[in-house]
C-alpha cells in the first residue's frame, strides 16, 4: 500500500512540465501555513454557516459550522456524503428517528436515498465531502456508521502505514500513520492536499520552511508544493488531495 502510495506522489519533470498552464485548482484554503478549520470557521450565535472549500470535478467540499441548538432538516441524495467532525459534538438523525452522536475526529457517511438531518447542542464545526453516485469507498467504511478516523489505522513499529479511503481518478482520502522518527522525504504534491493531523506530532517542511504540527492542526500544500513529514513521535493523519 505504502508503495502505491508513494508511486503516485512522485512523478517526474516531465510530467510537471506536461502539467504546467491548466487551470489553478479551487480548494479555498491558505497554503504554507498551520492552522484550523475548527478555530477559523468558529460558531456564530444563532445560525448555521456554510463555506465551500472545493468543488473541483464535481466534488464538492464545505466547512459548516452549526451553532448551540441549531439544526440542519433532513435530506436525501442519490449519493454518499462523508462528514468529517473537526470540534464539537453532533446528532445524526436518519428517517426512522435513529440517532448517532459524533465527536471530534469521528466520520461519518451518510446513506443514499435516506433523509439525514444533523442537530447539536452546544456548537460544532464539521467538514463535508461530497461524493459522486458511483464513487467507491473503502471496505472498512460503511454508511449510516460512526467511525473515530484515526482508530482506522494502525502503527507498526518502525514503519509508515497507508490506507487508501477513497482512491479515484480525481480525489483521494487517505489515512497515514508514522511511528516516531519515521519519515517522508521531500517530494512535490501532485495535487492540492488538505492535512488533517489526528495524532501526536509531526514536523512539515514546505518550500523549504519548516512546522511543527500537532493533532486537531490543518495545513495544506499547492500542487507542485516540494515538501517532506518527519514523525517527531507516533503521528496519524488525514490527507485530502483533489486533482485537476
Amino acid at each position: 500500500m505504502l508503495q502505491k502510495y508513494m508511486a503516485f506522489l512522485y512523478y517526474d519533470a516531465g510530467e510537471k512540465k506536461k502539467l504546467t498552464g491548466r487551470k489553478k485548482a479551487t480548494m479555498k484554503e491558505s497554503s504554507g501555513r498551520v492552522f484550523s478549520i475548527a478555530l477559523d470557521n468558529a460558531p456564530v450565535k444563532g445560525c448555521t454557516v456554510s463555506k465551500t472549500v472545493s468543488t473541483e470535478n464535481g466534488y464538492y467540499i464545505s466547512v459548516f459550522s452549526l451553532a448551540n441548538g441549531t439544526d440542519i432538516s433532513a435530506e436525501s441524495y442519490s449519493y454518499h456524503k462523508m462528514l468529517l467532525m473537526a470540534d464539537g459534538e453532533m446528532a445524526v438523525t436518519d428517517h426512522t428517528g435513529e440517532r448517532e452522536q459524533l465527536g471530534k475526529g469521528d466520520l461519518y457517511i451518510t446513506p443514499k436515498d435516506v433523509p439525514t438531518g444533523a442537530a447539536t447542542k452546544n456548537g460544532c464545526v464539521y467538514l463535508e465531502i461530497t461524493l459522486k453516485e458511483d464513487s467507491k469507498m473503502n471496505e472498512i467504511l460503511q454508511a449510516g456508521q460512526v467511525f473515530a478516523l484515526k482508530e482506522l489505522i494502525p502503527y507498526q513499529e518502525g514503519k509508515i502505514v497507508n490506507m487508501d479511503l477513497v482512491n479515484e481518478k480525481n480525489l483521494k482520502f487517505v489515512l497515514m500513520s508514522f511511528t516516531a522518527q519515521t519519515a517522508l522525504s521531500e517530494h512535490a504534491a501532485p495535487a492540492q492536499a488538505l492535512l488533517f493531523a489526528l495524532d501526536g506530532e509531526a514536523v512539515i517542511g514546505y518550500e523549504g520552511k519548516e512546522y511543527v504540527l500537532h493533532a486537531g492542526e490543518n495545513f495544506k500544500f499547492e500542487k507542485g508544493g516540494k515538501h517532506y513529514v518527519k514523525a517527531a513521535q507516533n503521528f496519524k493523519m488525514a490527507l485530502l488531495l483533489t486533482f485537476e
